[in-house]
């Protein structure tokens, strides 16, 4: 029997929840660095704190969640294996937290996934197993690993665990630089931004909290607006992290308690971002990861004056790629 409204709502991750996945990765995920740009500042007449995930283990915020999973399977699970799906965030950190916790893993990646995450999730030892997104369903092969094979799936962004793990980042930062007046968060399935507000409500209740999503991929946006989950094709966008079709029945329901603003980028607007960072800060941020700035610098002009935490989620992306990008040539 499928779970109701209340149902999900009653057991939602806490940020007790998020707390106690802190200590979990406590001297394990980094403690990743929260860097500012006096001439960003000047730019968008804002004070801006970015929380810099592309400098977390395998490069995105993904290992949190990943390894909070991870480290709670019994004994049974450990040796029966873990199996997750992913373009490849998701899929790098499962494999980096199974090597690290002795757990075999299977990862279902699709053919077009970027080839750098690809060959780092082989290289930490997971197996591989391919998929085309465009016609082949994720979740159901998955769902068929997990059957056939005994082993424990670990979605990457609706389950408690997982949110739990991603909302330590967000927790970091307010402890590191107190309350903001307004925070914008990359948006795919909703973990990292409902993780986020879990930690948000508790140290900086009073904040915006702005998540965004590709301008191809507007299923967060509408799902809010309309008051269900909204399913859609595959977006075409080169944030390939955010090519999700709809959010989770977990996620829905605390973005929809919690109510942040969802907005969008376009792919120029994404390769801008990317452009400043590499320019300003010397960074390298995959197209992902440069969401939320893109769309804060689209409305900087209404939050002059305020301080402005940015995530950033992830710098996984191929140096000819990011080069391609930068020269224009998407």
């Amino acid at each position: 029997m499928p779970e109701t409204r209340n149902n999900v709502e009653s057991r939602l991750p806490t940020y007790e929840e998020v707390m106690a996945a802190a200590k979990r990765l406590e001297g394990v995920a980094h403690r990743t660095p929260v860097l500012r740009s006096r001439l960003i500042d000047e730019q968008l007449g804002a004070e801006v704190v970015f929380k810099c995930e592309n400098f977390q283990r395998i490069g995105a915020f993904k290992f949190r969640g990943a390894y909070n999973a991870l480290s709670q399977f019994s004994p049974e699970q450990r040796r029966a294996g873990v199996v997750a799906y992913s373009s490849g965030n998701h899929a790098q950190a499962i494999a980096l937290a199974a090597q690290l916790l002795d757990v075999p893993a299977t990862i279902v990646m699709p053919h077009d996934a970027p080839p750098a995450k690809a060959a780092a999730t082989a290289a930490y030892g997971a197996t591989v197993v391919r998929y085309d997104r465009y016609t082949e369903d994720r979740e159901e092969i998955g769902r068929d690993l997990e059957e056939r094979h005994g082993l424990t799936l670990i979605p990457p962004y609706d389950h408690y665990d997982v949110i739990a793990g991603q909302g330590t980042a967000v927790k970091e930062l307010l402890e590191d630089v107190g309350e903001v007046d307004a925070l914008f968060i990359p948006l795919g399935g909703g973990g990292l931004l409902s993780g986020s507000l879990l930690s948000v409500g508790a140290l900086s209740p009073h904040c915006a909290v702005y998540g965004v999503e590709p301008e191809a991929g507007n299923d967060g946006q509408r799902s809010l607006r309309e008051g269900r989950i909204v399913h859609i094709d595959t977006p075409q966008t080169i944030a390939d992290g955010a090519q999700t079709q709809h959010l989770g029945e977990l996620t829905f329901a605390i973005l929809q308690r919690s109510g942040p603003t969802i907005l969008t980028a376009t792919d120029p607007e994404l390769v801008e971002a990317m452009g400043s960072l590499v320019t300003f800060m010397k960074i390298v941020v995959e197209p992902t990861g440069a969401l939320g700035f893109a769309a804060f610098r689209r409305m900087a002009s209404r939050l002059q004056g305020r301080r402005v935490g940015v995530l950033i989620s992830g710098g996984n992306v191929d140096p000819a790629r990011l080069g391609a990008l930068l020269a224009g040539a998407a």
